[in-house]
């Protein structure tokens, strides 16, 4: 953990980075959600008191949108399932999983800020990350359980807040202004050149910031020591901008989206949800290759 920051972190704040000792002071305060990669995962070890969510069951096709959010009423069905109430805080975290670890690609730690930032979207206001997953976890010497707590039903009242992203038309309308900062979350390589999508490069003015250099080498699920963070962006001229970030679907893009509005309080951060899925769909939509926004 980051001998850096104090927990948990922003002191006052709609989504909060929490250390371990934080979480174990205050279990019985807060619903817990695991969101390891696979149930598997889940069941050969979680932290007590913790409910399994994958976060598969937030998204569907809907027009052009291979992964778009599911409608409002069916995540309010689900987080209530879960034992989800909105004067309850919630607490997420994910890891690399005992069985997901045999299955290549799963255990990124997305899973815990895709949760996360569907909690906030669906109208949830006291949302937690534990700060380096289950890893920091176990490291502070605490112990995982195999028991199921019993999730008694939640009274989650879902709302689409829609303050929070942006969609296509909104993008064009404004991605030329000055005041507007576009963010590129993915990897290098598919931000340069041509990856899985059918155009290739990047949205026309976004800026590379690939989301794993947030995080620290060996834990992708914890942030890197704030003079380290600051020090990453300290390049990018943020004042008075609009930020804007986006990805391939909307997923690596919620880890940045979290970072910029809650870590640094960024008055004005959006998520372009559709991401360079739905942007490259188009064919009238620009591309750009090469290492340059534009």
């Amino acid at each position: 953990m980051s001998s850096m920051r104090e927990y948990p972190y922003p002191s006052k704040s709609e989504v909060r980075w929490v250390s371990p000792d934080w979480l174990d002071d205050n279990m019985e305060d807060v619903r817990i959600i695991d969101a390891q990669p696979n149930v598997h995962d889940y069941i050969m070890g979680h932290i007590p008191g913790a409910v399994y969510m994958n976060e598969g069951l937030l998204r569907v096709a809907r027009r052009r949108q291979p992964a778009s959010f599911v409608p409002a009423e069916s995540i309010e069905v689900i987080f209530r399932s879960m034992g989800i109430s909105g004067d309850v805080p919630v607490v997420v975290y994910s890891g690399p999983g005992v069985y997901s670890r045999c299955a290549a690609g799963l255990g990124d730690g997305l899973e815990q800020t895709m949760v996360a930032y569907a909690l906030v979207r669906f109208g949830h206001r006291m949302v937690h990350i534990l700060d380096g997953g289950i890893e920091s976890w176990m490291e502070s010497g605490r112990k995982l359980t195999k028991e199921f707590p019993d999730a008694q039903e939640g009274s989650f009242r879902s709302e689409i807040r829609r303050e929070h992203f942006v969609e296509m038309e909104e993008l064009k309308s404004i991605m030329g202004r000055e005041d507007v900062m576009l963010f590129d979350a993915r990897p290098t390589p598919s931000y340069e050149g041509q990856s899985m999508w059918v155009k290739p490069g990047h949205i026309p003015g976004a800026h590379s910031l690939p989301w794993r250099r947030l995080m620290t080498e060996n834990n992708s699920r914890l942030l890197r020591d704030d003079e380290e963070l600051r020090s990453l962006i300290g390049g990018f001229d943020l004042e008075g901008k609009r930020i804007i970030v986006y990805c391939g679907t909307g997923r690596e893009a919620t880890n940045e989206y979290l970072f910029f509005k809650y870590y640094l309080g960024h008055p004005d951060v959006r998520i372009y949800e559709g991401s360079f899925t739905e942007w490259s769909s188009y064919p009238e939509n620009p591309t750009v290759t090469g290492p340059n926004p534009r």
